[in-house]
C-alpha cells in the first residue's frame, strides 16, 4: 500500500505521462497502459519509444480523420492518401500553434517572455534543419549556432525543429541556471540516455536520480535503475575524497607514465620524425587512468604507435592496426555515433530499426573491461570464503576505483559500466587539453619559453615535481585555464527540463537591447516542461562580451588578473570546463595535477614545439574558407571536432625538440 507521499509523487507521475502523450484521464485500464509507456521511455527501449511517437504523430490524426469522414459520409476515393497528408501536416502544425500559444499564455501569467524562436521558410523549421546538417560538415565547431545567435541577437533560442520544442543557450546565466542554481529542474533526460545507452549504460554519467528512483521505487517497473541511481549518488558522495585530494601514489603513476610517454618522444625526435601527440596523449591517459582505477595497467604505450604519411585517419585521429587500435576506435565511433544521432533527432531510432550501430562497439569494450571486473568480484569472495572480512571496511585511500565499486555492488555491469564512465572523462579530459596545450605551444613559441622558465625556476632540470611545487606553477595554471577556456573537453552539453516549467533568469546583456525590448530586458524567460536544452560553454568561454575584444585570442596573463577571477567567481557560468554545481567534475583536482605533472616533465626535456601540417591526413586540416571567416577559425591551423568530447580531427601531429641543457 502506497504512503500519502508515495500516492502524491504517483498521481503527479501518471499526470505526467498523460500530459506527454495526450491522453484523456479517462482511458480505461490506465495502469496497463502507463506500465506500457513507462517501459517505452527506459533508454534501452528506444525502439517502443519511437513507436509510442509515430503513433501520436501519424496514427491517432489518421483515426480522428477517418471518423470525421465517417460522421461526414465524405469519401475521397483517389485522392485519400493526399488528404492523410495534408490532415497529418495541418494536424502537427495545429498542435505546434497550440503549444506555442499555451506557452504564451503561461509566460505572460508568471510575468515572462517566452524563448525567441528560429523562424524558417519551410513548415517545422525543415530548412534550417538542413540547412544546420550540411554546416556540420564543414563549419567550424559550434559556428552553426553561433551564426544563429548572431543573427537573432539573443543568447538563448529555440529551434523549433519539426513543431518540437528544443533550446540552445551560450547564456551564462541560463547555464548557470541550468548546473546549479536551477538544478532541480533539470536532468539528463529519455532522449540524452537513449543516445548513450549501449555505450555507457547505467554508468554515473548516464543517469539521474530522484525520476530514476521514483519510477524503481514506486512502480516496481524497474527496481534495479532504482539501485543504480541510488548506488550511483552515495557512490558520488563517497568517492569525491578518493579522487579530490592529493595522493603521492597519484604522483608516482603520472611519474611512470608520464615517463614511458617523453620515452617515446625521445625516439621519435632523434629519427626527426613528427609524432601523433593526440594519440600518444591518449595512451598517457588511459594507462595512468587504467592503473588509478584498477590498479593495473592496459598497456596501451606498448602497442604500436601511428607512423607519419603512413597511419590512416580513424574516427577522431589516427587509426592504428591492432588490438589497442580495436579497441581505441570502438570508443571512438561509439562516441561519433552518439554525436550523430543527436544532429539527426528524436527520429535516429528509424535509422536504427534492426541494428543498433554501437553494440558491436561497445562488445569489444567489454572484452577489454569484463576480465578485470569478474577478476576484482572473485577477488572479493575469495577474501570473503578465507576470513578476510569485508574490504568494504578498508578506507577508500587503501583501495583502487575498482575494488571501491566491487565492495559496493555484485553486479557486473553497474561496475563496468561506472568503469567506462570513469575511463572516458580520464582519458578524453586530460588527451584533450594536452593536446591543445601542446598546439598551443607551438603556435605561440614565446608562451612555450616562459612556460619552460618557469618550470626550471621552480623544479630544476630532472626533478620530479612534488605536489608543493605543481601549485607554485600559477603560469602554467594560467596556460592550462586558458586553454580550458578556448578548447573546453566537453564544448556543448545536453540537459531536459523536468514535467514540471520553470523559468530561467533574465539573459545576460550579451547582445544590446533594441527600444522595443528595453521594457522586458529584465523578464525571466519560459522554459518548458520536458524540453531538450543544449548548453554551449566553448560559445560562453568565447563571448566577447564576457571576456573583451581578445576573447577569441590566446592569453594566460589574462588569468594572472585577479579582474578575471573575481568575474568568474560572481559568474559561475562564465567558466565551466568541468561544470559546475551539484554535478562538477570529482576528477578535477586530480585532472589539474596530472596535466600539470606531465607538462613540467614534458618541458623538462623539450624546448620547442613544431606543427607538421604536411603529415595531416587528407581531410584533416581546416577548409580554405575559413580564413574569410570572423573568429579563431581564421587562424586556425588544425581541424577541432567534437563527439561528446573535443578532438583535433586526423590527429596532432608535432615535431618535438630536445632541449640541449636537458643533455648537459
Amino acid at each position: 500500500m502506497l504512503s500519502l507521499g508515495s500516492y502524491f509523487t504517483h498521481q503527479a507521475l501518471k499526470e505526467s505521462v498523460y500530459q506527454s502523450y495526450d491522453l484523456p484521464p479517462s482511458l480505461s485500464s490506465p495502469r496497463l497502459f502507463i506500465s506500457l509507456i513507462m517501459l517505452s521511455t527506459h533508454p534501452a527501449n528506444f525502439r517502443a519509444r519511437l513507436f509510442f511517437d509515430l503513433f501520436s504523430a501519424f496514427v491517432v490524426p489518421s483515426v480522428v480523420l477517418r471518423l470525421l469522414l465517417r460522421l461526414l459520409d465524405v469519401q475521397f476515393g483517389r485522392l485519400s492518401l493526399a488528404a492523410y497528408g495534408i490532415f497529418i501536416l495541418a494536424w502537427a502544425i495545429s498542435k505546434g500553434a497550440y503549444t506555442s500559444f499555451k506557452h504564451q499564455r503561461i509566460a505572460e501569467q508568471f510575468g515572462a517572455k517566452t524563448i525567441p524562436c528560429v523562424v524558417g521558410r519551410w513548415p517545422g523549421n525543415i530548412d534550417i534543419l538542413l540547412r544546420m546538417m550540411r554546416s556540420f560538415k564543414t563549419s567550424y565547431i559550434l559556428d552553426t549556432y553561433l551564426q544563429l545567435f548572431e543573427e537573432y541577437q539573443c543568447t538563448t533560442l529555440n529551434l523549433r525543429i519539426l513543431w518540437a520544442d528544443n533550446i540552445i543557450t551560450m547564456d551564462q546565466e541560463h547555464i548557470n541556471f541550468i548546473l546549479s542554481t536551477g538544478f532541480k529542474n533539470f536532468w539528463r533526460g529519455r532522449a540524452q540516455k537513449e543516445r548513450m545507452e549501449t555505450l555507457l549504460g547505467e554508468g554515473i554519467f548516464n543517469r539521474d536520480d530522484d525520476v530514476w528512483k521514483m519510477v524503481g521505487l514506486h512502480h516496481n517497473l524497474n527496481f534495479i535503475s532504482a539501485f543504480i541511481l541510488i548506488f550511483s549518488e552515495q557512490h558520488r558522495i563517497t568517492a569525491r575524497p578518493f579522487f579530490a585530494r592529493d595522493r603521492f601514489t597519484d604522483f608516482e603513476i603520472f611519474e611512470h607514465y608520464s615517463s614511458r610517454t617523453l620515452s617515446h618522444l625521445d625516439q621519435i625526435a632523434s629519427l626527426g620524425e613528427a609524432c601523433e601527440a593526440q594519440d600518444l596523449f591518449s595512451r598517457f591517459a588511459l594507462d595512468a587512468a587504467s592503473e588509478f582505477l584498477f590498479g593495473e595497467n592496459l598497456d596501451t604505450l606498448s602497442a604500436s604507435l601511428p607512423r607519419p604519411y603512413k597511419t590512416p585517419m580513424g574516427p577522431k585521429g589516427s587509426a592504428t592496426q591492432d588490438t589497442w587500435g580495436e579497441f581505441a576506435n570502438a570508443f571512438d565511433e561509439a562516441q561519433m555515433n552518439i554525436t550523430k544521432r543527436a544532429r539527426i533527432g528524436y527520429l535516429w531510432p528509424l535509422l536504427e530499426l534492426f541494428r543498433d550501430r554501437n553494440r558491436r562497439h561497445a562488445k569489444v569494450i567489454g572484452e577489454w573491461l569484463d576480465p578485470l571486473v569478474q577478476r576484482a568480484l572473485e577477488e572479493k569472495r575469495s577474501l570473503k570464503a578465507n576470513g578476510g572480512g569485508e574490504s568494504a571496511e578498508s578506507p577508500v585511500s587503501d583501495k583502487t576505483f575498482l575494488q571501491h565499486l566491487a565492495d559496493s555492488t555484485d553486479n557486473p555491469t553497474i561496475i563496468r559500466d561506472q568503469l567506462l564512465s570513469m575511463l572516458l572523462a580520464s582519458r578524453d579530459t586530460t588527451a584533450c587539453v594536452l593536446t591543445f596545450v601542446t598546439y598551443l605551444m607551438a603556435m605561440h613559441p614565446d608562451i612555450a619559453a616562459r612556460m619552460r622558465a618557469e618550470v626550471l625556476t621552480n623544479c630544476g632540470q630532472h626533478s620530479m615535481p612534488t605536489s608543493d611545487q605543481i601549485h607554485k606553477l600559477t603560469y602554467i595554471r594560467a596556460v592550462i585555464d586558458e586553454t580550458l577556456r578556448l578548447f573546453p573537453p566537453v564544448p556543448l552539453n545536453v540537459r531536459e527540463s523536468r514535467p514540471s516549467a520553470c523559468l530561467l533568469p533574465p539573459s545576460d546583456p550579451s547582445y544590446p537591447y533594441s527600444p522595443t525590448q528595453e521594457q522586458s530586458k529584465n523578464q525571466p524567460l519560459f522554459m518548458p516542461a520536458s524540453t531538450t536544452v543544449t548548453y554551449l560553454p566553448l560559445l560562453t568561454h568565447r563571448n566577447k562580451a564576457l571576456w573583451g575584444e581578445d576573447a577569441d585570442e590566446f592569453r594566460p596573463e589574462r588569468w594572472l588578473e585577479s579582474e578575471t577571477k573575481v568575474k568568474c567567481n560572481a559568474n559561475m557560468g562564465m567558466f565551466s570546463p568541468f561544470s559546475h554545481g551539484p554535478r562538477i567534475c570529482i576528477g578535477k583536482n586530480y585532472a589539474y595535477n596530472e596535466m600539470t605533472f606531465f607538462l613540467v616533465r614534458l618541458l623538462q626535456r623539450f624546448d620547442r614545439f613544431e606543427l607538421a601540417t604536411d603529415c595531416q591526413p587528407e581531410g584533416s586540416l581546416p577548409p580554405s574558407e575559413w580564413k574569410e571567416r570572423r573568429g579563431r577559425q581564421r587562424i586556425e591551423k588544425i581541424w577541432p571536432a567534437a563527439a561528446l568530447t573535443l578532438f583535433v580531427k586526423g590527429g596532432l601531429w608535432i615535431k618535438f625538440h630536445k632541449a640541449e641543457t636537458h643533455d648537459n
